[in-house]
């Protein structure tokens, strides 16, 4: 594929690890493929299908005031669930604030995630039984956590045992504007000269809120790593095949013990940042519109449908899955109960301060003093 993307950076066919067009075709690439079956590609496009459906109602419900905020992963789906599906059991995940389809593929209930949003709790999954860690919502932060959680497996001998069930690897999400920011710069540092076994997934989706990533950097992403002496690798960020294979062989060259990998999935961002964002103040239409052509869900859906793995009936379940999803989590959403205010006091330590302590007793005495009603 070649193009240029709305932020004047091209994404030539020599340099972007593509297998299946934005027409669904499928093309060979010299080093890396996809070998699974059509019955995989389809719950691949079943996994994007339902994750753009709880993105489309999550946004939905912050526009009618049940979420304060929501980040949409709108056009990123492939990104998302081809990288997660790569990941084996023992794998750790640092994610950022918008990896709605890694969570799903780590198991981690959409409405978790939604209590974040809400304001019900500070991420209310448990990382260590989904190996999927909070959301970061600091700029860049989790690639320090990460790289540090991937030298501790190293150290712990984790790694490079020729053991597929033990050997693991550590992978954290970020953004091209985060590729800005000193944390992801030092995490570079050490794990490169650790030798950690974490890869480095940025989806580059072209804009760092209303900054176009050319304003950022004066050479593709995916070339810094060759500063830090590891490996980068650019792939067409909106075909789930090529994301699969490409971050498959880098979580098995960390697993292997060879070390750390970026990933620069060139992929876009098509609706904000965040609910609080106007993109249509910053980028043109025509920009959105070339990118809707290289949409991730509809070239696997004319794929599969040119292969006759699936037809309409087989469409039509899906979506009625999907809005049943949807539902569900509606429903859910507007039932989780708010907080007890003074409940958080006791989350701050993991042994309450005597400061703390008179601080919730005064709180108590200023809420008790309120007649009910008034």
């Amino acid at each position: 594929m070649s193009g240029q993307s709305g932020s004047g950076q091209t994404s030539g066919s020599g340099e972007l690890v593509q297998l299946l067009t934005p027409q669904g075709e499928r093309i060979d690439h010299p080093e890396y493929s996809f070998t699974g079956s059509d019955e995989e590609i389809a719950q691949h496009l079943r996994d994007m299908v339902l994750v753009r459906r709880i993105d489309a109602e999550a946004t939905a419900l912050q526009r009618q005031g049940e979420l304060g905020i929501w980040t949409s992963l709108l056009g990123q789906e492939a990104a998302q669930i081809g990288s997660g599906r790569a990941l084996r059991p023992q794998d750790v995940v640092f994610p950022s604030y918008r990896e709605h389809g890694v969570a799903w593929c780590r198991e981690v209930d959409p409405l978790r995630l939604l209590g974040l949003f809400r304001g019900v709790d500070l991420g209310g999954w448990d990382p260590y039984a989904s190996k999927f860690f909070l959301y970061a919502i600091v700029i860049g932060a989790q690639t320090l956590h990460a790289t540090g959680y991937a030298m501790g497996l190293e150290k712990d001998g984790e790694v490079g045992n020729n053991d597929p069930d033990r050997d693991a690897a550590v992978i954290s999400y970020f953004g091209d504007g985060a590729t800005s920011q000193g944390d992801v710069n030092e995490s570079f540092v050490f794990a490169s000269s650790y030798n950690a076994p974490v890869v480095f997934f940025c989806q580059n989706n072209q804009w760092a809120i209303s900054e176009p990533i050319e304003r950022q950097s004066r050479i593709p992403l995916y070339r810094r790593a060759d500063g830090f002496g590891f490996p980068g690798i650019r792939v067409d960020g909106n075909d789930v095949l090529a994301v699969r294979a490409v971050t498959e062989q880098a979580l098995e060259r960390a697993r292997s013990g060879n070390g750390p990998t970026l990933i620069e999935a060139f992929t876009y961002r098509m609706g904000a940042h965040t609910t609080s964002d106007d993109p249509t103040k910053y980028r043109m239409d025509d920009e959105l519109e070339q990118w809707r052509g290289k949409d991730p869900i509809e070239r696997v859906k004319a794929y599969l449908l040119r292969t006759g793995a699936i037809d309409q009936a087989w469409l039509e379940k899906l979506q009625a899955e999907s809005d049943a999803l949807a539902v569900q989590l509606r429903q859910d959403c507007l039932a989780m109960p708010d907080p007890e205010v003074a409940a958080s006091f006791e989350n701050v330590y993991a042994e309450q301060t005597p400061y703390l302590a008179e601080q919730q007793a005064a709180y108590a005495e200023y809420t008790a003093s309120f007649v009910e009603g008034n």
